[in-house]
């Protein structure tokens, strides 16, 4: 695919399904900790082999019902957190993910203060001390880790270009590079955009197609 429709495909792409999952959690992401616990809350509900869109929810929900902070979750009586999960549709995962989420808070808290620029990995801009960081968390593996580089790139512009596997390997399947740098150059300040996009691709067919045009 010559460089033009290159960038055909990723104008389609960003205009199709360039919208983060964290914005679509409601999540107004910025290098605070309030958003960035936000976003880790939704990286766990979405590690969970279900389907985005109720993770989506159930992180809406959760933040609807005031769970936006590690305090929050920590004082929140567990009843409330699977309310939340049930308005959701988040049903098969809703003890061990409130289970989870209470850990995950009180790590947040015991280890970093509160505040998760204070990651591992964070202040001397490396990858992979933050990828490790984040893999300390209950409920936080392979997946919930890269979802969260993906998707807070664009704040902490020193990690852009990330594209994972699943998302190098939808780009591929459009004809766009594997690279991740001339990936991202396609896209340069919504690195975090293209990559949701992708993922979107990878999980849904139509989405491809309507993508290639």
């Amino acid at each position: 695919m010559d460089a033009a429709a290159q960038k055909k495909t990723v104008a389609n792409l960003l205009e199709q399904a360039g919208t983060t999952y964290a914005r679509q959690a409601g999540i107004r992401l910025a290098d605070k900790p309030m958003p960035l616990f936000q976003l880790l809350t939704l990286c766990m509900l979405a590690s969970k082999p279900i389907d985005a869109g109720i993770a989506v929810a159930a992180a809406r929900e959760l933040f609807g019902a005031g769970l936006r902070t590690p305090k929050a979750v920590t004082a929140a009586d567990r009843a409330e957190m699977i309310r939340a999960f049930g308005r959701a549709h988040y049903v098969r995962y809703d003890e061990s993910s409130a289970t989870r989420l209470t850990d995950i808070a009180a790590a947040t808290v015991e280890e970093y203060g509160g505040d998760l620029r204070r990651l591992d990995g964070v202040a001397e801009h490396d990858a992979a001390a933050l990828t490790g960081a984040l893999k300390q968390f209950k409920g936080i593996g392979d997946t919930g880790a890269d979802i969260f580089l993906r998707e807070v790139q664009d704040t902490w512009t020193w990690l852009r270009p990330y594209f994972d596997d699943r998302a190098v390997a939808a780009a591929r399947s459009l004809g766009l590079p594997g690279a991740p740098d001339k990936l991202g150059a396609l896209a340069p300040r919504r690195n975090a955009d293209l990559a949701a996009a992708l993922v979107r691709v990878s999980l849904d067919d139509e989405l491809r197609d309507a993508v290639r045009g």
